[in-house]
């Protein structure tokens, strides 16, 4: 028998246990990427709960994942004024900013994301890439140090840091946090030729009498 929301409906049930069933059901379907049928068992979730983001979150994610991204931040929005605390309602609005190609917003709400729950990776990264195209890097610097003094071994991040740091001219931070990397990943090609170029600048300092080796 085809899993549907139908086969999963008892009208004896509370309209509560129905909206789990519908929620989990298109937790199923979005990871199979039929994405018409997670879209109505969503849609039939937030009828039941209108006052849970979490439907709304997931018909953002869908309509992210098909290009859609007027809808996708249609309903991301809707998620964030329904909780102003749900993370991953900033978190898909910057993502719909991203792929718009407008940093400025995109950036604002990875802040929003990061603020609420630190530990987002995704966020994390998102609002690393949309640093590096902006030029701002102080506030994802904080980040990322907040990150890491969690999650340590995180090489990924801890090389993301590395590189703001160098663009930020912290180039002793950058060499510590570089030798870091490669003593975790000895074989890391990207990690090991900036250390050399950061080596190499450190050197000019020092030839200039200049501080930082």
């Amino acid at each position: 028998m085809q899993l549907t929301a139908r086969n999963h409906y008892d009208p004896r049930a509370s309209p509560w246990r129905h909206y789990e069933v519908l929620k989990e059901l298109g937790d199923r379907y979005a990871a199979l990427r039929e994405h018409h049928k997670a879209r109505e068992c969503y849609e039939q979730a937030a009828a039941l709960a209108p006052d849970r983001s979490e439907p709304y979150v997931a018909l953002g994610t869908i309509a992210l994942q098909t290009g859609e991204l007027l809808e996708a931040r249609k309903f991301f929005g809707i998620a964030a004024a329904i909780d102003p605390r749900c993370a991953e309602a900033y978190g898909g609005l910057a993502m719909v900013h991203q792929q718009r190609q407008d940093y400025a917003a995109a950036f604002e709400m990875y802040l929003k994301c990061l603020e609420i729950d630190g530990d987002n990776l995704v966020a994390l990264l998102g609002l690393f890439q949309t640093s590096c195209r902006m030029g701002t890097f102080a506030k994802i610097i904080h980040f990322l140090e907040s990150y890491l003094v969690k999650h340590p071994g995180d090489t990924a991040v801890l090389f993301c840091l590395a590189t703001l740091y160098a663009r930020d001219g912290k180039l002793p931070e950058a060499r510590q946090a570089l030798r870091s990397v490669l003593a975790a990943e000895p074989d890391k090609a990207e990690a090991a030729e900036m250390l050399a170029k950061v080596q190499k600048a450190l050197g000019d300092v020092r030839a200039r009498g200049g501080r930082g080796a």
